[in-house]
């Protein structure tokens, strides 16, 4: 059968409760062909994930509406490999609450790091594109810290970053750590990295999609070689004192906010041939010159820039799918024209598009 996850909203929620809850759902479960495995509990969050079995997602719904009426804000399915993938396996569980092996509940948050890594090239020949498309060396050097640090790396179907999960922050932040110092004596790459934390299911559709998205957000903000943190992953980061160093930045709960909303209208308004920075700041309410600042304070780039920054990398994930021309990709990119599109891609990426879709 099918495996559920849902997410439930409880400010104030004790084990207790969710220890009587489970014993109601065990009494009602059965009527709906349904079994509820196991909880994740977050009492400062006020959040309880469950582990479902069942035909579907309504029948797990009617089980917790007819045992305790405590209907999921949110439930998807989810594969059992990335359930592995990111909650791990061997859970101490105890009336079906799961803790960790020194007997903290697990709460089910997990940190994700995003690590995008891209080789330098002018080459003119599609006889080097592998290289350009896959730096393995570097890559591998990213495999061996996340098995170092106890990180878990999880298939990326929509580009070529890597994204890696650890359950808690001084792991991850201690990876990220090696890898900046692995990557940084690489001359042939450029690398960013993005570090935050976030919850299995939201109100979004998807397992971990809004952590994950955020994640690469943050990454796409750092400069070459930088780490960005998010404010969040900052606060539970228990080695204080480095995120001040060289090569590391923290968002802070305002720029996050501002950030979130700046990706999400540029996400909608990618393919709008007349999207601009006017625009932006009008709906954004903010002023250019604050548009400005904001921007390059977060990015050190212009917006004008890091829109086109954020296009590329769209641009780059579409040709890697190779199911669009170069002019289709252009026109979903708000280019009226392929030429000028051919051009920004080049300058971008020292390379032509029509030549990485040949060699993709």
């Amino acid at each position: 059968m099918p495996i559920y996850m849902d997410y439930h909203h409880f400010p104030g929620v004790t084990v207790e409760d969710v220890k009587q809850g489970h014993m109601a759902d065990k009494q009602t479960q059965s009527k709906y062909g349904v079994k509820y495995h196991q909880f994740w509990i977050n009492q400062d969050a006020g959040t309880i994930f469950c582990l479902i079995e069942g035909p579907n997602a309504e029948a797990c719904e009617k089980v917790h509406k007819e045992a305790h009426g405590n209907v999921a804000c949110n439930i998807v399915e989810v594969e059992m490999g990335l359930i592995n993938a990111f909650m791990g396996k061997n859970h101490k569980v105890d009336h079906g609450i799961v803790y960790y092996n020194n007997g903290n509940l697990d709460t089910g948050f997990r940190f994700i790091l995003i690590v995008d890594i891209l080789a330098k090239t002018n080459q003119a020949n599609t006889d080097n594109m592998s290289r350009f498309k896959v730096p393995v060396v570097s890559k591998n050097q990213v495999f061996k810290s996340l098995e170092k640090h106890k990180g878990t790396e999880v298939k990326n179907i929509t580009d070529d970053s890597i994204i890696a999960v650890f359950s808690n922050t001084t792991d991850a932040y201690r990876c990220a750590l090696n890898i900046q110092n692995l990557l940084s004596e690489r001359d042939t790459i450029e690398f960013r990295m993005g570090l935050a934390e976030g919850q299995p299911i939201t109100h979004s559709d998807g397992f971990f999609k809004d952590a994950i998205d955020f994640t690469k957000q943050l990454a796409l903000m750092a400069n070459n070689g930088e780490i960005v943190l998010s404010k969040n992953f900052s606060k539970l980061l228990t080695e204080k004192g480095d995120e001040s160093r060289s090569g590391i930045k923290v968002v802070t709960a305002a720029q996050q906010k501002f950030i979130e909303n700046f990706f999400d209208y540029t996400e909608k308004n990618l393919s709008n041939e007349t999207f601009n920075v006017a625009n932006i700041s009008h709906d954004l309410g903010v002023s250019r010159p604050q548009l400005y600042r904001k921007i390059t304070a977060l990015t050190g780039r212009s917006p004008i820039l890091f829109i086109r920054d954020i296009k590329m990398n769209k641009a780059l994930s579409l040709i890697k799918e190779n199911k669009h021309s170069i002019s289709e990709i252009a026109y979903l990119l708000g280019y009226s024209n392929p030429s000028y599109f051919t051009k920004n891609f080049k300058s971008k990426y020292g390379v032509s598009p029509s030549k990485m879709l040949v060699a993709s």
